[in-house]
């Protein structure tokens, strides 16, 4: 049988396994008419003919025995005795022959060539070995090629080759090396070509990088090289950076040497635009040969491009589409505001919820009108847009729409005012009630789409008509209330010794003290029983919220603890799992990742933290003493009016988290149902997995509904899928304005304290925002967008987020410091940090753009201002 140690470059044969993965993608390419520079494989059997003739196997793998790569010197010095095995060892004569032959074929006496090692390990769909194995570059003669292709085998034993091996666990016992030899091309130009952008992973983009001279300088990082980016279906570009480009590869006897660019070409551009679309084109071809996106090295002499190597792309990110950079406003003369209630919706919407939420959202506002002031007000039906995916309320009316306000809603203030909290303990909320015990009774699989859908409507609804009535008469009444005491207090009682208003307001039991309440009981308990205490605080919390569903107690645990231990904790999940991170309700619940809670019970265990009884306890007392003294001392007018504050913010104060955190009583009911149907278009090939149900509009979900009612095919949405995604996260990396247009103003009135900073205004080296708690922290930031980084948390850091919520609650036990995106002096946020005596600045409208987790900041709550590192700090 004979034994072919060489074949031509284009030859069909050459496979990864006979010609490694950069010969078999030469051949691919050079067997389809692309222009590759033509010369010939050295194939696996030659190096494994070097190999067992020199009886080098042995000698390798006793060599790599010793490898330790917690020990980077092991790595070098197995390196460099199998480097000295292979110098040492003759070539085969029939191997030598071979390749003489082959070099000797080629067009030209002595031609300048290429010599450019080939793995069988590489190129791989996952993996690409990028650089692990070594190339020579301008070999001329016999003598000087078979040097230099006893010098690529060797590479394969190199210490980064060797590393990367076993960090990806490769089997090193039967890899082999080819070597491709090709006829050197005298490069006027080369560069690396991406036939998708590896940043954003957009597939219509193509990225070049071009240099004068040979290719080396760019990957081996020595040269700036110019950067362009390219539309591939037009070949329009897009981008151009043109580099300040001193250096580059040049030719010299037997190899490359680093050569000055001259002055008359350092600073031009490579490639114009017509040869950058020529090279494109080529790469779009080259992308289909491959069926992927591809990495293609290229080089340009004469005018002509050559491919010298052609990959798939590993690693390329998910495709993203442009983040935003305008605004268009629903309506050009409207004036459009991000507060209220918007400040549940830190992000941008789900599809979902922008159309079926914020359309209940609309009708509830309609419903509310009619509550109000006798009438439905129709107008009120478009209060919520999204714009650029992030919901606004509108703010702007007309002159028939300000007198239905004015002479509707404004006399009823009074009894909305006498009337609100009644309207939402005694009504709206068990009406809410009553809708989900109807719905939890039925199982959800027993139901037609349609009844599901019908299901969903009635949830919806109800919930809607609670936030209406926390609107009408907690949440704008509290923050009402509280200013309207602070001012007042502030004005004809407080003295100089006498406590802050917040004092009177503060240590009452709301819903989210209670699950604080709760988990530090839990930690408690667990304290008395130190094997599952060490289990707990030695598991990470990923792992431990996998272990909550198994019923097999974890190794060293006894099983009577392990039981209750799951028992308590899934009963304080049923009691306080429903509290909303997000009013979108695509977004996943405690119930659904109870990651904080139980971080913050690792935080008890560890012994960090207060006790929440104690200081709620200690609140209540400072509050109870406080009011005594108000009472006992201010009479008369003056007394009478400061008391009738007081009592009227006290009792908003102690029903409005109560009221927000039972928004969330019917979300985990709604998911559920969503999900059931989500369920059901999967199996009917509409989506890909029952959660996408989110990523559909609320006409696309009734659409699909009646389809499957009626037993018809549905319409596979996986392409608007995906691209809805990418558009998501385009618009999650933009900081929408907190007003359209943006003004300071409102109706002649300053509402700069009410609403979060533009991030065109935060320049410098601080950050403005309002100062809702006070004090002043230096500390650490732990950037939390989102309940998929609350494991990020660290006890004594700064909470750096979007906005906080009640079910955020559980990790200001573990801050010094809060700092949000979006919030005011009244919302949850410094409600919570002044309980918690920890400062708070709100509604910086950039802190988690601005700060990374990590960094030393900050943070004044008297001032408002959060100090970065490096900040400006005369004025502190």
């Amino acid at each position: 049988m004979t034994v072919d140690y060489i074949i031509p470059l284009a030859d069909s044969r050459a496979s990864l396994a006979v010609a490694g993965g950069k010969g078999a993608s030469l051949a691919r390419l050079a067997a389809a008419g692309l222009p590759v520079p033509d010369g010939f494989h050295i194939t696996t059997a030659a190096y494994q003919q070097f190999v067992w003739e020199n009886n080098l196997q042995s000698h390798i793998l006793g060599t790599l025995i010793e490898v330790d790569l917690a020990t980077p010197a092991t790595l070098e010095t197995a390196s460099q005795q199998i480097k000295e095995l292979f110098i040492h060892s003759p070539i085969p004569a029939e191997v030598a022959g071979a390749i003489a032959k082959a070099y000797d074929e080629l067009p030209e006496e002595y031609p300048a060539v290429a010599v450019r090692s080939s793995a069988t390990a590489e190129d791989l769909p996952d993996l690409s070995f990028a650089g692990q194995q070594e190339s020579f570059l301008n070999i001329e003669g016999v003598d000087e090629v078979l040097g230099a292709v006893k010098r690529c085998w060797a590479s394969l034993w190199t210490a980064r080759a060797i590393g990367y091996r076993a960090r990806n666990q490769i089997d090193s016992r039967d890899l082999s090396l080819a070597v491709v030899v090709q006829r050197m091309v005298p490069a006027d130009a080369a560069g690396v070509m991406f036939t998708a952008n590896p940043v954003t992973g957009q597939r219509d983009q193509a990225v070049i990088n071009a240099a004068w001279g040979l290719g080396e300088a760019i990957v081996a990082g020595e040269v700036t090289p110019d950067v362009l980016m390219v539309e591939k279906h037009s070949g329009r570009i897009l981008e151009r950076e043109v580099s300040d480009k001193k250096i580059m590869t040049g030719r010299m006897k037997d190899g490359t040497v680093t050569l000055p660019v001259p002055d008359k070409l350092r600073r031009i551009p490579v490639l114009d635009d017509r040869k950058a679309a020529e090279l494109v084109e080529l790469g779009v071809k080259i992308e289909e040969l491959y069926g992927a996106p591809t990495d293609i090295e290229w080089t340009l002499v004469d005018g002509k491009f050559s491919i010298v190597q052609a990959r798939p792309i590993t690693a390329l990110p998910k495709e993203t589409l442009p983040a935003p950079s305008e605004w268009p406003m629903p309506d050009p003369k409207g004036r459009y505001l991000r507060t209220s209630i918007i400040d549940f919706m830190p992000d941008p919407l789900s599809p979902l919820f922008a159309t079926m939420g914020l359309r209940a959202l609309n009708a509830g506002f309609v419903r509310l009108s009619r509550y109000i002031g006798g009438s439905d007000a129709a107008f009120l039906g478009e209060s919520f847009f999204t714009i650029n995916g992030y919901a606004y309320l509108k703010a702007n009316y007309s002159a028939g729409e300000w007198w239905w306000m004015l002479s509707r809603m404004l006399p009823s203030f009074p009894r909305m005012l006498r009337d609100g909290i009644p309207h939402w303990r005694d009504e709206a909320r068990p009406a809410y009630l009553k809708t989900l015990e109807r719905w939890r009774s039925v199982p959800l699989f027993d139901l037609a789409p349609e009844e599901i859908l019908s299901a969903v409507d009635d949830v919806l609804e109800a919930a809607v008509d609670l936030i209406g009535s926390l609107m009408a008469g907690t949440m704008g009444a509290s923050a009402g209330s509280e200013g309207l005491f602070t001012n007042i207090y502030n004005k004809l009682a407080m003295r100089p010794e006498d406590p802050p208003a917040p004092t009177f307001l503060m240590g009452y039991d709301s819903v989210p003290i209670q699950a604080e309440k709760s988990l530090y009981d839990l930690a408690m308990w667990c304290r008395e029983r130190q094997e599952l205490v060490a289990y707990l605080l030695g598991t990470p919390t990923e792992q431990l919220i996998g272990q909550l569903e198994k019923e097999q107690p974890p190794l060293g645990i006894g099983e009577s603890d392990w039981y209750e231990w799951q028992s308590r904790f899934k009963l304080h999940l049923e009691k306080f799992g429903h509290i909303i991170y997000d009013l979108d309700f695509s977004k996943p619940l405690p119930l659904n990742d109870p990651t904080p809670m139980l971080e913050s019970c690792k935080m008890y265990l560890r012994g960090e933290g207060t006790d929440p009884h104690e200081r709620q306890r200690r609140l209540a007392e400072r509050r109870q003493m406080a009011v005594q003294d108000l009472r006992a001392r201010l009479k008369g007018l003056r007394g009478k009016i400061v008391r009738k504050a007081l009592s009227w913010a006290q009792t908003l104060a102690e029903v409005r988290e109560d009221g927000i955190a039972d928004i969330g009583l019917g979300y985990p009911l709604l998911r559920r149902m969503l999900l059931e149907l989500g369920e059901r278009f999967f199996r009917a090939g509409a989506v890909e997995q029952a959660n996408d149900i989110f990523w559909l509009t609320e006409e696309e979900v009734r659409l699909a509904v009646k389809k499957l009612k009626h037993h018809e095919p549905q319409e596979s949405r996986v392409d608007e899928i995906r691209e809805r995604k990418m558009k998501w996260q385009a618009e999650k990396r933009v900081t929408p304005p907190a007003q359209l247009p943006p003004s300071k103003t409102y109706m002649g009135f300053n509402i700069e304290s009410f609403m979060a900073f533009d991030e065109g205004s935060q320049v410098g080296g601080s950050l403005k925002g309002m100062g809702a708690s006070p004090g002043r922290v230096t500390a650490t930031a732990c950037v939390l967008h989102g309940p998929q980084d609350f494991d990020k948390m660290q006890a004594g850091g700064v909470l750096v987020a979007p906005i906080t919520t009640p079910a955020w609650t559980p990790l200001f036990a573990m801050a010094s410091a809060i700092v949000t995106d979006v919030g005011g002096p009244l919302s949850h946020g410094s409600i919570v940090a002044r309980e918690y005596g920890i400062p708070a600045v709100l509604g910086t409208g950039v802190a988690t753009r601005r700060i990374q987790s990590g960094q030393v900041v900050t943070v004044d709550g008297d001032r408002g201002m959060v100090i970065l590192p490096n900040g400006d700090k005369s004025n502190e």
